[in-house]
């Protein structure tokens, strides 16, 4: 079966709409949807009015909601935040990078006949406009942002959306089921309560 061609996305605007586009069927390509969001040049003054910080912790702040196929989001890391090492859900999770840059740590699922916790796999950084892919055959993961003098914004795709995932303790390799949260929603503040249970990404 042909291909269609892709035209890079000028604008976010663009890329949101391609994204619609391959999503359409219910096979993923992730090689081209990787390769259609690594092709989108971040342009601050797009994305801005999603992005919110916030002092004590990463915020998930949804841009699109991919028709239910998939969720788009832009994450916003202060300076030395962190997510915990954590899983996907059976979904496939696109990570690119609009500004800063962030540290993926992947490690191995945990062996509990060992008990020796959570065995590290590789580490990347991740610069700006570079996408990463994960998936729970690949692994787990943990993304930091590691400046203490520089923040850090990325675009998140997951596809199917979910709202429960698994954190995992590095020494032990127990793990809690934690609620996905956003703080906001399309640029508006979401309320207070619904974003304090918040631990994941």
């Amino acid at each position: 079966m042909e291909q269609t061609e892709l035209v890079k996305p000028d604008t976010l605007e663009d890329l949101i709409q391609t994204l619609h586009k391959l999503f359409e069927s219910d096979s993923v390509n992730v090689e081209e949807v990787q390769s259609i969001m690594e092709s989108y040049d971040s342009k601050p003054h797009e994305w801005m009015k999603y992005a919110t910080f916030d002092q004590y912790r990463y915020t998930r702040n949804l841009v699109d909601e991919g028709n239910g196929k998939f969720n788009l989001m832009i994450l916003c890391w202060g300076e030395g935040h962190g997510s915990s090492i954590h899983d996907h859900t059976d979904s496939h999770c696109f990570l690119k990078l609009l500004q800063g840059q962030l540290k993926e740590t992947l490690f191995d699922w945990p062996d509990h006949k060992l008990q020796a916790g959570m065995l590290q796999k590789s580490q990347q950084v991740l610069l700006e406009n570079q996408c990463a892919y994960i998936n729970d055959s690949l692994g787990l993961h943990r993304v930091e942002n590691v400046s203490h003098t520089e923040t850090a914004v990325s675009l998140h795709l997951y596809s199917p959306p979910f709202q429960t995932c698994r954190t995992f303790d590095q020494r032990t390799g127990h793990h809690n089921s934690v609620k996905m949260t956003f703080w906001s929603k399309f640029g508006e503040r979401t309320p207070y309560e619904s974003t304090v249970s918040q631990e994941n990404n």
